[in-house]
């Protein structure tokens, strides 16, 4: 994306709004909500417990309610991460994030990796709501990153994203180049992970992200208002 095109209504659309902190109350879903709403971003991002609150605040509104699942760890089964990500949509969910088995990733383990993937996303395809995979790429090497997304080109989830932002390290313009020039127009890129002023905001667009996870919106946004 040319970012000399955006413009800021474009680029807060782009803007998955967060809160994952897990002593998150009410009255921050609340607030996260309505910030969301009034500035035209595309989703919040929280955890699948209060997805049923803040679908209900959102409910007339366009923007997505998405959750997280398995998160941050990725250890838990396919069969559970099938059963929360089933739960989460009947509550009212627009998007998954669910983050992968990063272990069975070391262990070489592609066919599970494949098997996760293919199973949630079906999940997702069958109720019409977007699906995007968590690699948490501070762990992996650059091969295993590569090998994850030549994955993701053959099932086609939505979107494949960087990180939790809960890791050991972040999201980096290179690791978004990489996985975008190996799934290619098939899947979408979200970067998330230490995004936290437009500066880095733009390098992960420049370098193919189309969504971007950040608690930091109204920071970012600031800093391209005064860019241009």
């Amino acid at each position: 994306m040319n970012v000399n095109e955006l413009t800021r209504e474009r680029l807060a659309n782009m803007f998955d709004h967060t809160c994952l902190k897990a002593f998150a109350r009410e009255e921050d879903f609340r607030k996260l909500c309505e910030e969301a709403r009034d500035n035209g971003f595309k989703m919040v991002a929280i955890n699948s417990s209060p997805v049923r609150f803040c679908k209900e605040i959102l409910k007339d509104t366009p923007v997505h309610v998405g959750a997280a699942i398995s998160f941050p760890l990725g250890q838990t089964t396919i069969e559970t991460k099938c059963f929360e990500t089933q739960n989460a949509i009947d509550n009212g969910a627009d998007e998954i994030d669910y983050v992968i088995n990063v272990g069975e990733v070391k262990n070489g383990n592609y066919a599970y990796i494949e098997e996760e993937m293919r199973r949630i996303t079906e999940i997702c395809r069958a109720a019409g709501v977007l699906v995007k995979v968590i690699f948490e790429n501070c762990y992996l090497e650059k091969d295993e990153i590569v090998k994850v997304a030549q994955i993701a080109r053959r099932v086609k989830p939505d979107f494949i994203k960087t990180s939790t932002g809960f890791g050991s390290g972040g999201a980096t313009p290179e690791d978004v180049k990489l996985m975008k020039d190996t799934v290619g127009d098939d899947v979408k890129v979200k970067a998330a992970g230490g995004i936290r002023d437009w500066e880095t905001c733009r390098k992960m667009i420049e370098a193919g992200a189309e969504r971007i996870g950040t608690s930091s919106s109204f920071k970012i946004l600031e800093g391209f208002d005064a860019a241009w």
